[in-house]
């Protein structure tokens, strides 16, 4: 078990279940079992998967002083993750709603409030992030005046998600930070390689992944000038995409704090996504340290994982 700190947003996550993209119009739908809603966002998402996974997490986020932000404490009670560096200082609780169709896909819309114009006070963080071996800071506003005091005694991990260009000015401080960086491949100019040869180079970052979705990840590691693909696994029937990359990145975090060797940590890791994205929420669908081990080992197909009777938390 590793002590990690994770650093990011927590909101209120609603999830339609639509019949396809574009949407037709309609004045009325009743897609029955299609509406969902849960305690999810990139930050929750990470700390809960830590937590099963075996991690003690200290989470650091900011949450509104209304009816959500009581929810949200409930759920974080419910899912034993420690409250005392989640602050109420919001006015209102972040939310998103996901439309999803059945074949994976979905689109996301998030409503973050005032949360970018907020800082998160330094005094908690210090306390927080004592005896760590990872800093997760997520690329939210508020986390960005961290990066520099963590920078000098942690190792920084972060995930810009989506990221086109170099010099783009909100992710600047999270990349020149990060000693672990992750991201998507949906809008990389150019093949994931070159990229990533060119976030090593500029940033200096000891090591890189870029989600491919269906077809896996792509490692880089400094050290050892490695750079490879590993493919995508299927362990059960994907129902929603959502937090898939979440699920990599924590995933990636617990074993690398663990064991040190990226190469372990992303098959490990890919094994973790597969089955997460047979759940609908971003913050479901969750394996135990010992139930993907398990997983992993048998290499089963999707059609026998179906039946190991893991849990989908």
């Amino acid at each position: 078990m590793s002590k990690i700190l994770v650093s990011g947003l927590i909101n209120w996550e609603t999830t339609l279940l639509v019949e396809g993209f574009p949407i037709e119009y309609c004045p009325v739908r009743y897609p029955f079992f299609g509406i969902g809603g849960t305690v999810s966002g990139v930050g929750y998402n990470n700390a809960r998967a830590l937590r099963v996974l075996g991690d003690e997490v200290n989470f650091l986020s900011l949450i509104g002083v209304d009816p959500l932000g009581d929810v949200v404490r409930k759920a974080l009670e419910r899912e034993g993750i420690a409250q005392d560096f989640v602050l109420s200082g919001l006015e209102k609780t972040p939310q998103s709603v996901i439309l999803f169709e059945k074949s994976g896909r979905r689109q996301i819309h998030v409503d973050l409030k005032d949360i970018q114009e907020k800082d998160y006070p330094e005094e908690p963080f210090e306390v927080a992030a004592d005896g760590c071996s990872i800093l997760a800071l997520c690329n939210i506003n508020f986390s960005r005046k961290l990066l520099q005091k963590a920078k000098k005694r942690f190792l920084v991990a972060t995930d810009v998600h989506v990221l086109s260009d170099l010099a783009d000015p909100y992710n600047r401080d999270f990349l020149e930070a990060a000693d672990i960086l992750f991201m998507s491949d949906e809008k990389i100019p150019g093949s994931p390689e070159a990229w990533l040869e060119r976030i090593l180079d500029t940033f200096g970052t000891s090591v890189a992944v870029i989600g491919l979705g269906a077809k896996g990840a792509l490692l880089a590691v400094r050290e050892t000038g490695f750079i490879g693909r590993f493919p995508a696994r299927i362990t059960r029937p994907v129902l929603n995409t959502i937090g898939a990359g979440d699920a990599l990145f924590s995933s990636f975090i617990h074993f690398y704090s663990q064991s040190r060797d990226p190469q372990e940590a992303l098959e490990n890791a890919l094994f973790f996504a597969s089955w997460k994205v047979g759940a609908s929420g971003g913050a479901e669908g969750f394996l135990s340290e010992n139930q993907l081990l398990a997983l992993r080992l048998k290499g089963q197909s999707s059609c026998d994982t179906m039946q190991t009777g893991f849990p989908p938390h």
